[in-house]
């Protein structure tokens, strides 16, 4: 059976969720242990307990399975934020929310894995990079951008550019804790005192600058 299958064979396998689930935890296993770049399909095939012609029906390559995993987490986490956003009059409220859901998430063992992963193979497959980075930052980058036009409208902030602020939020909110954890400095997540020091001074910062004067 060749590797590569057309459209219509791929769309009738995604009809059946539980074998896809089954693929991606074999994946998440193999990724988790070898990582990346030693991974192979077989691997995979022998972890998911899955023959290779029916793991190429769901995924054509290592890429396609690592996007699938990081995708299928980035849109339980997105769910969960967008349901933040929906009160314009309080901001200082809601970044403090957000700033801790996304310091938490920015610093957990799987997302310090996953850009890791990242980094390690962009220079040789930048479309990976770029699929990364517009289903993640740019992707968190325009929900907030999109909460701080509605405060603007509201009268609770004053920002000329909120695509802008909402970029530097998102860097002060994981400022000092974030590397930390992406270079190996620290090994473990940092605790909660210092995620909310940290966001708590992000807040505070980013009010002084765009939070409107009484």
């Amino acid at each position: 059976m060749s590797e590569v299958l057309d459209h219509a064979d791929r769309a009738t396998a995604g009809e059946k969720p539980t074998k896809r689930q089954q693929i991606l935890a074999g994946a998440h296993a193999v990724f988790s242990s070898l990582g990346f770049d030693v991974a192979s399909m077989d691997d995979v095939v022998k972890a998911a307990k899955v023959s290779k012609s029916t793991l190429y029906v769901y995924f054509r390559s290592k890429e396609e399975l690592f996007t699938a995993l990081i995708q299928e987490e980035r849109e339980r986490y997105f769910q969960e934020i967008g349901a933040i956003f929906t009160d314009p009059g309080h901001p200082a409220e809601t970044l403090r929310i957000y700033g801790g859901k996304l310091a938490r998430k920015l610093t957990s063992p799987e997302a310090v894995r996953a850009n890791r992963t990242v980094i390690g193979v962009v220079e040789r497959m930048p479309e990976l990079g770029r699929s990364f980075y517009e289903s993640g930052p740019q992707r968190a980058i325009k929900l907030l951008t999109a909460y701080l036009d509605s405060a603007v409208a509201a009268g609770t902030l004053r920002i000329e550019d909120t695509e802008l602020a909402a970029k530097q939020f998102i860097e002060l909110a994981s400022a000092g804790i974030m590397r930390c954890r992406l270079f190996g400095y620290q090994a473990g997540m940092p605790d909660a005192a210092e995620i909310e020091r940290t966001v708590d001074a992000a807040v505070w910062l980013f009010m002084q600058g765009y939070g409107t004067k009484a």
